[in-house]
This record gives structure tokens, C-alpha cells and sequence, in this order.
């Protein structure tokens, strides 16, 4: 399956039965913690789910990396994410839309990073053996038209 909206669905699913929210709340451009309610314990059991669900193997820390900024002086400093962190965040999620992110790297706003739209995207790249990091070659470009078709 490499359907783009059948992955939307089936991720939007498993995040309402998750989650325990309403359909409706589940849109491209919400975040797991800030718009769904996400916490720590719950990315376990999303990532189970998914893996379930789409028949893949999510390599523990590869979806959800925010590990690697725990108290580590190369990555964050003063609260922001250096561009040695920054770098890092690129080459561990190639699936991600840092741009907005970029502009004002605050570590309080890491979280944000993680919205329906990047789940789908990283599921349709484990499910693409041409793309298996799930890169998105232009994703500024293609971001907001491809939200647009799943609102």
C-alpha cells in the first residue's frame, strides 16, 4: 500500500483509538502533545499500533527522536537546539519539516515537530522500498498541498 490518503486514514485511526480523541481533532497540522493530548507514555503504544497496523518494524527512537537532547551541551544550549542539534534532528528525521522550526529552534517547541502530517509521511516512507528514510525532497513546496487534500 502507497496510497497516500489510505496511510493518512489508517495513521488517523490509530491515533483516535490511542489517543481516545475525536476524529475530527485528528488533522495534518496536529500535534501529538500540544492538539491530541500525546504524552510520553502514549508514544509507546502509537508506535506499537503502527507498526501493527501497517505491518512494519519502527526501530525504537527513529520516529520519536528526542531522546538525543537530554542534557547534551553539543545539541542544546540555553534552552535552544545548536546546528550541530539541528544537523542532528536533519540526518534522524529526513521525514520531518524543520523550516518553521529552524527559525526559532527553542527546545519547548521540539514537540511541535510532531504532527499527523510527519507520521504519514514516515509510514509512506517505510512502506516505499525507493524511499525507505521517508525523505521528502521538497517538502516546503509540497507541504501545505498535500495537508490541504487530508482537511
Amino acid at each position: 500500500m502507497s496510497n497516500r490518503d489510505e496511510i493518512y486514514t489508517k495513521v488517523s485511526s490509530t491515533l483516535v483509538e490511542a489517543l481516545n480523541v475525536d476524529e475530527e481533532d485528528v488533522r495534518p497540522d496536529a500535534t501529538l502533545q500540544g492538539d491530541l493530548g500525546a504524552e510520553s507514555i502514549d508514544f509507546l503504544d502509537i508506535v506499537f499500533r503502527l507498526e501493527r497496523e501497517f505491518g512494519i518494524k519502527i526501530p525504537r527512537g527513529e520516529l520519536f527522536p528526542e531522546s538525543i537532547f537530554q542534557g547534551d551541551p553539543e545539541f542544546v544550549q540555553n534552552g535552544r537546539v545548536t546546528e550541530k542539534g539541528l544537523e542532528e534532528l536533519r540526518t534522524r528525521m529526513p521525514f520531518a519539516d524543520l523550516g518553521q522550526f529552524e527559525a526559532n529552534p527553542e527546545l519547548s517547541q521540539l514537540s511541535d515537530l510532531f504532527t499527523v502530517e510527519l507520521i504519514t509521511r514516515y509510514i509512506e516512507g517505510k512502506l516505499d522500498p525507493n524511499n525507505p528514510t521517508g525523505t521528502v525532497t521538497d517538502v516546503a513546496a509540497n507541504g501545505s498541498a498535500r495537508a490541504a487534500g487530508h482537511g
